[in-house]
């Protein structure tokens, strides 16, 4: 016999860790102050607009985070993701003034206030795409997160 767990404990696992991915430490993997969203109000777009040598910038990093919630939303929902591709945000973007800045910001948080409502009705899901991107979505932006916090570290000396 199989072992199965409650959708409401996972979404309540989900939640916790999604929540300190993005908004505030609540005691399971960050220091106080280090959620994307926190991190992110620390940082200028002058600052998010630095390229360090080969590699992206921190405005790069962010757009990719944003389109990657799009796409894993998509999946979550079961539509067409013929439109995908990895490659163009990391070639078209790189510097931003203070108002793009902003708005690339303000898209991030409007497109992950869905994804969060989303898990909050996690009664409604259907299957293992559901469980499998917003496992995804967790972790690949903690791996951001740490990009953006060590290039912040070399931004500020």
């Amino acid at each position: 016999m199989a072992n199965s767990i409650d959708i409401t404990n996972v979404v309540r696992g989900f939640r916790f860790v999604l929540v300190e991915t993005f908004e505030e430490v609540q005691g399971a993997y960050l220091d106080k102050g280090t959620s994307l969203f926190e991190t992110l109000e620390q940082i200028t777009a002058e600052q998010a607009s630095q390229p360090m040598g080969n590699c992206a910038t921190i405005a790069a990093h962010v757009e990719h985070v944003h389109y990657y919630l799009k796409v894993l939303e998509d999946r979550m929902l079961g539509n067409d993701l013929s439109y995908v591709n990895w490659d163009t945000i990391w070639e078209t973007v790189s510097t931003v003034d203070a108002t793009e800045w902003d708005e690339m910001k303000s898209k991030l948080k409007t497109t992950y206030d869905r994804i969060k409502a989303y898990l909050d009705n996690a009664d409604t899901w259907k299957g293992e795409h559901e469980l499998s991107s917003m496992l995804g979505i967790i972790v690949h932006t903690a791996h951001h997160l740490g990009e953006i916090r060590q290039m912040m570290c070399h931004l500020k000396g």
